[in-house]
Order: structure tokens, then sequence, then C-alpha cells
């Protein structure tokens, strides 16, 4: 088939941008609201400060020269910061740091906190901004949290770590078995939900539902309109849209079609499947210096498991890429050639949902049913949200301590026989079931499987029910008891009664108290 002309590329891209633009807006989310009163705190050195509080005569300032003062921290954000130094502490709305070092040391500070290079612009622009911070401010609460999805940690031992490692603000932590994302800093780049594997955390302002349909419209009307496969653009909102505006009179090609994003980390591996499902012939994440360097890092990862999926299912050209570019002829060269990958015979009609799993799920199964190969599963890179986890049967003794720890049920016990049973489908390689296995007995497969009994329970150890000795109820399994009588055996609790090991709780007690070796109080007179 021939590729379409330019100027019916420009038109569909033209149809393309006006379906998108009549399309309703997201929907309202609750928001995190500030309080400023204007109590600042400036912190630097006595000839800075002099220079610089002259533009902030109009709040409440309270001055530490860093000649005078040591150990000064600070934490918090707009209208509730904390500080504290030596010999005092207090109560700011905002802050001014002028010191040579930030004393918050984050990619993305937290609003009301103002540490700027030391440069008279930089410092100008920041006094203009301090000085009208006075009243009540407001944001969006940028993401959904569903602890009940969390697979962050168990039994003091932890899984995932993803968001907590990634996050620039420092907003997340671990609160026990599950996180807690503080509002208050959360700067709503969204790159938390892109790691996450489970949909715990997911993106709200927008939702991945909204983009999508965004997507499925933009890439819908473009394919209508006789465009072919167009390339989707995505790209933050500050520094990308302005990068994007630079290419000046050559503009954006007409085969690519821009995504405006609040942050480009905020979407990840289900929306760009489900955009590759829709008849999209590229992925392109753009990146500016803005992002923290780990959001680049982990798009990078992302990229690579979706770009293994599509090659393992003969979807050939390495559809998804980052492009880093500080300036328009870097931006236009990685645009200057239209994508020739394989696209999707058929393009998808499905939504993508609000559960990422699900959306992943709609997608594969997509790609798979139109792939120009079939296999039954394809090797992914370590990290990957999907996989198989082996299990040692000559190890397991079918404790099924890896089943209390699974926190998405891929793997299941059975309330008939001693059986280890797991659903593929449900795994998203968290680590849990490895790292709590007593016998060290579970190893992660990072995969994605296309077999038919990939969302069905396949028994990975059973064993024979071990029945007491005593009263013939069943107890444990035969190599469990094996197992202890090999590590009991030279117990004094067992000492010549290695039967015991062999009955129930039950009967136990009872043989003991009839041998008359139970355990007996002595005292004596103080």
């Amino acid at each position: 088939m021939n590729s379409p002309d330019p100027i019916s590329k420009e038109r569909a891209k033209i149809a393309a941008l006006e379906a998108a633009s009549a399309l309703p807006g997201p929907d309202p989310v609750p928001s995190v609201a500030y309080r400023s009163a204007g109590k600042t705190l400036i912190v630097g050195s006595a000839a800075d400060v002099a220079i610089w509080s002259e533009g902030l005569a109009a709040l409440e300032l309270t001055v530490l020269h860093t000649e005078r003062v040591r150990n000064i921290a600070i934490k918090g954000w707009l209208g509730a910061f904390e500080a504290s130094w030596d010999g005092g502490q207090g109560r700011f709305d905002l802050v001014l740091d002028l010191s040579p070092v930030p004393l918050i040391a984050r990619h993305e500070p937290p609003a009301g906190y103002f540490a700027p290079a030391p440069d008279i612009a930089s410092r100008a622009a920041a006094v203009r901004e301090l000085a009208e911070m006075i009243g009540e401010f407001e944001k969006p609460k940028y993401f959904v949290y569903k602890e009940r999805l969390c697979a962050h940690s168990r039994n003091k031992l932890i899984g995932c770590n993803a968001c907590i490692e990634i996050c620039s603000a420092e907003a997340i932590s671990g609160a026990g078995d599950k996180i807690r994302v503080d509002p208050n800093l959360c700067a709503g780049c969204g790159a938390c939900t892109t790691v996450c594997p489970t949909g715990a955390l997911t993106y709200a302002y927008p939702s991945a539902a909204y983009t999508g349909e965004r997507l499925r419209t933009l890439v819908g009307a473009y394919r209508e309109a006789g465009g072919g496969a167009p390339e989707l653009l995505f790209h933050s909102g500050e520094h990308g849209r302005a990068l994007i505006a630079s290419l000046e009179e050559a503009g954006v090609p007409a085969w690519v079609l821009p995504v405006e994003l609040h942050h480009a980390a905020s979407v990840g591996i289900d929306v760009w499947l489900a955009a590759v499902s829709y008849g999209a012939g590229a992925i392109t994440v753009l990146m500016t210096d803005e992002e923290a360097p780990q959001y680049r890092t982990a798009v990078a990862a992302q990229m690579e498991i979706a770009n293994t999926v599509l090659d393992g299912l003969g979807y050939e050209g390495g559809h998804c890429r980052l492009v880093q570019a500080r300036d328009a002829s870097q931006l236009g060269a990685a645009l200057a050639s239209p994508p020739s990958n394989q696209v999707v015979a058929e393009a998808a009609a499905f939504h993508v949902m609000a559960d990422k799993r699900n959306t992943l799920d709609l997608a594969l199964s997509h790609l798979a049913k139109h792939a120009p190969v079939k296999p039954e599963a394809i090797v992914l890179p370590a990290g990957a949200p999907f996989g198989n986890v082996r299990v040692d049967t000559a190890a397991c003794s079918l404790c099924m301590a890896c089943v209390g720890a699974c926190p998405s049920s891929a793997l299941m016990d059975s309330t008939t026989v001693p059986q280890l049973r797991f659903v593929e489908k449900n795994c998203v390689q968290c680590g849990l079931c490895e790292t709590t296995c007593p016998e060290n007995a579970i190893t992660l497969e990072p995969r994605i499987s296309f077999a038919e009994d990939w969302n069905k329970p396949v028994v990975k150890h059973e064993s024979t029910p071990f029945c007491c000795i005593r009263c013939s109820k069943p107890f444990g399994t035969l190599q469990m008891i094996e197992n202890m009588l090999g590590k009991l055996g030279t117990h004094p609790a067992f000492a010549g009664n290695l039967d015991r090991i062999r009955m129930c709780g039950d009967c136990r007690v009872i043989d003991m108290m009839k041998s008359g070796d139970s355990a007996r109080i002595t005292g004596r007179s103080l």
C-alpha cells in the first residue's frame, strides 16, 4: 500500500486535531488547598539578604544569616513550613533560600519554597513571585491510591518500592504494608503511576481513561481522513510545549500529532500499547531538561518492555522511543522522518480503563489477536510487571507463606488438597513471594504469556497429605513432616519421641500429658 501524500496527511492532521478539540474536558477532581499570610523566612548571607529583601517589604520577614546561624533545617510546604536552627525554630508560609547549597535538595521542591540560581534574573523572578503569594491557593489532587492493590510490603518485607524511589518531590513514603502519598508535596508528574505495576496508584487529572479517549479520537480521525498511521508526540505542558512552538517555519510534521500532558512521565505502557492498538504508527515521548533524571530512566525502561512485546509479536520497527531534546534543531531532527513501523491490521475499539491492568489485558489481547507472529510467551527485561514464578518442588514444603504474601492473588492454595496454584495473568513480579519463601524455592521469570492457560490456575506444586498417626486427621504434607523430622529430630522436646512430630497439635499435647513429660511448674520460697 502506498503511503498517503503530504497533503493528505496535513488534511488528516487537521481533522484529527478538530475531532479531539470537540471532546469535553476532564472530569473535576478534589483539590488540595494552601493558605499563606505572607510570613516569610529568608536564609542567606547578610549581603544577599540585604539586596533581595527589599522587594519583599510587604511581607512579614524573618532573616537567618548563614554567617551566624548553623544547622538550619526546613520541611513542609506553602503555608506550613517548619524551620529549625541552633537556638530556635519557627513556622512560616514561604521560604526564600539564598544559600549556596539549597536546604531542600529535591528536583521538585515544595510549593512556596524558592531556591533560585545565584544569577540576578533568577533571583529577581523568585522575589517577584514570592511577593504575590499571599492568600488562598489550590491545585488538583493528581493521584488516586487504591490501597488494596498495593504490593509495597507484607510482613515487614519490601516488595515493590518503585513509586517511592522515583518520586522527585519525595512525596511518597512507606507506611507499613502500604504507602503514603502526601498531596501537599505531590507535584503531579505522575511518574509514580507509570511505574506502579498493579495500578494501585493512578493518575487522576486527567485520568488515563480521558487521555485514552483523546488518543482513540485523534488516531481514529487521522486514519479515517486518509492519513495512515500517525506518530503520537507526548510532551509536557510547559517546556515541551515551548520547544514544539519553537520549530518555527518547518513546524510539526503532518504525520505527528502532539499530545500535551501535565507531565511527559504521566502516561506509560498501558496507554502506549492502547494507542498502538488504535492504529498509531509510533509513540514518541519528548523530554527536555525540566524532567528529573530518574523519570527519563523509568520511561526508557517502560519503552524497552513495550518494544520487546511488540517485536515478539512481529510488529517490527521499534514503535516506542524517548526523545531528549534541548532545542528546536534536536527536536526537528528527531521528527524528520515518518514512522515505518508495522501497524496493527485492525484498529481496536476498546476504551482505556481506569484500572491499568484491565487496559493492558485489552491492548495485549488485541495486539496478539492480529499479530504477524503467534508466540506462546515472550521473555521480558527484568522489572517488567508481567511474568511467571518458578517453584523448586524439591525445596518447597507447601507452607503457603507465599500465598499469604502475594498482593495480587497470583499465588493460591487449595481448600481440599496440599497444592500451590498460580495465575500468571495476576502476577505483577513484585517479588514478595520470592523474599517471603523460607526455603528459597521461588524464582521470578519476567515474561508475557499468550498461552491459553495464562488466566487460569496452574498447579506449581502439590504433595500427598500427611495424616496424624493417632487420629488420622490431615494436618500437613509428607514433605513438610520429612523436613521437620530432619530439622527437629535432635531437639530436646522431641528426643526419643519423634512420633510426636507425626502427630497433629491436639494429639501431641495429649501424648505429652499421658507420658508424664509435660512441662511442670516449680517454685521456691523467697
